[in-house]
């Protein structure tokens, strides 16, 4: 198989991908790319290749994971539509982009499905599958088994929504965060440490709805929503993208910014990541009988 684009998200498909048991290359024009490779997947069966039409010359799956640039996309998916079989999914891992954009005018549109994972990819369970118009069935039923073989949680939208599911839960989480901040109601790292104290812990456990049926008791969420729920009549309000900077200020100033305190944040997210995950009933990624392409 063949990942498209060696960043963050790149890399970290292409070791879940290989310790799944694929054989991966990964293309990306950058020119240090094999030392990434070396570096970052150093032990692990993925090649590297400059050139994408060679990279992806008989892949049995593809995913893409480059810029967010649709301009940069649509060149990429006519080189795949070009250069794969005419059987291979070709799924992109752009968490803003449309499918019906990103596959508008090309030939293999019926074969390009998003496949949007939250990141780390290797590490969180997630992923989106969103078709699109022209998206076949088959397509989906394809990158659903790879996702799940691979130990993922594939959800399949029913149709395409700009932001898709996760990132709209996300943008107005985030968005009442900040405007919570911007009141002078809450510091950044006592909201951060509220939300894995409470929200976060309790719907990794059991999701919104169903902790909604929790907080009712026997009679269920319907009895939440017309009891505890009744009183909720406040406005929430928006942030002040006008003032948005002083909110990132206070975040480089609670977080640090810079190569050392990220590899630091990143070290604590995946300790704590992989900690919580067996308990909660995630499986890892099966390892295949042999490598696949």
């Amino acid at each position: 198989m063949t990942i498209v684009g060696a960043g963050v998200i790149g890399v970290s498909w292409a070791r879940l991908f290989s310790e799944g048991g694929w054989e991966v290359r990964v293309s990306d024009p950058r020119p240090d790319l094999h030392e990434l490779v070396e570096r970052e997947l150093a032990g692990l069966p993925v090649a590297a290749s400059e050139d994408l039409a060679a990279a992806v010359s008989g892949a049995d799956f593809v995913q893409e994971a480059g810029p967010e640039r649709v301009e940069i996309k649509e060149e990429m998916f006519a080189t795949l539509a070009t250069h794969t079989r005419d059987d291979v999914v070709l799924a992109s891992s752009s968490s803003s982009l449309l499918p019906s954009v990103i596959a508008k005018g090309n030939p293999a549109a019926g074969r390009i499905v998003i496949g949007h994972p939250f990141n780390p990819p290797e590490l969180m369970p997630l992923v989106e599958v969103v078709p699109g118009p022209e998206t076949t069935a088959r397509t989906v039923d394809r990158a659903v088994e790879v996702y799940r073989d691979l130990g993922k949680l594939p959800i399949r939208l029913k149709k395409e929504i700009p932001g898709f599911v996760g990132n709209r839960l996300q943008k107005v989480f985030n968005d009442q965060a900040t405007y919570l901040v911007q009141q002078g109601v809450i510091d950044v790292q006592d909201l951060d440490d509220l939300v894995r104290a409470s929200l976060g812990l309790r719907w990794a456990v059991t999701g919104p709805f169903q902790s909604g049926t929790l907080g009712g008791g026997p009679a269920g969420m319907r009895h939440l929503v017309e009891h505890v729920g009744s009183q909720l009549t406040f406005e929430t309000g928006s942030p002040d993208p006008a003032r948005l900077d002083a909110v990132l200020t206070a975040v480089e100033d609670a977080y640090g910014t810079g190569e050392a305190a990220y590899e630091r944040l990143v070290e604590l997210r995946d300790v704590r990541t992989r900690a919580v995950l067996q308990p909660l009933g995630w499986p890892e990624a099966r390892s295949a009988d042999g490598p696949r392409q």
